[in-house]
């Protein structure tokens, strides 16, 4: 069977990226960040963007990025390639920031846009599942802490990877759960490197 480019995903791309729909509840207003390709065969599901990516207007254009394509063992060309890789933050736009870091995506984001954006997405192979608002979206399972999930990373492998941040607000994360960067972070890296 032929591959065949779903119709008007172009259309649907301007579409999010002139949304207001939460300007109101923006600190820096609305400016969606979102990079989409019907081609694309891994889907980089993260929280929202940060006030540097906000200000770029580029996906994990920070040190959270720096670190995610060190784990996925890609650079910067190859992750900004949307042909390659696609990524849909569950909060399309920079939150603002609260007592311990940037505040959760906005709640009207996914309902109004994720299943639009994800049906544009046939050749999906991997999906990045970053951070425990994107895990409850795409696990769609009974309430598990991050730990647990990724954990039990195994369950959802190859198709989905549960991760952690690669914030560096994760750091003593990390330092705790060696294992993921010695056992989890291999295995992505040569999947990646087989999808791409």
């Amino acid at each position: 069977m032929k591959w065949e480019e779903p119709p008007h995903w172009q259309q649907l791309l301007r579409d999010v990226r002139d949304c207001t729909l939460c300007e109101p509840q923006l600190p820096l207003g609305a400016r969606p960040v979102v990079q989409l390709n019907p081609k694309a065969r891994i889907l980089v599901a993260g929280q929202a963007p940060g006030k540097r990516v906000h200000a770029s207007g580029k996906p994990f254009d920070d040190p959270s990025g720096d670190r995610l394509r060190e784990w996925m063992g890609i650079d910067k060309d190859t992750f900004y390639d949307a042909e390659a890789l696609a990524i849909i933050p569950m909060g399309l736009c920079y939150p603002g920031t609260g007592k311990s870091g940037d505040l959760p995506p906005r709640p009207e984001c996914a309902p109004a846009w994720r299943d639009k954006l994800l049906e544009q997405l046939p050749n999906l192979e991997l999906t990045l599942a970053i951070g425990q608002y994107a895990q409850q979206w795409h696990l769609n399972e009974p309430k598990r802490s991050l730990t647990e999930r990724v954990k039990d990373w195994r369950h959802y492998w190859p198709s989905l990877l549960p991760m952690p941040h690669p914030s560096p607000r994760n750091n003593l994360w990390l330092r705790r759960n060696p294992w993921f960067e010695d056992d989890v972070i291999p295995e992505l890296k040569q999947r990646v490197s087989e999808l791409l």
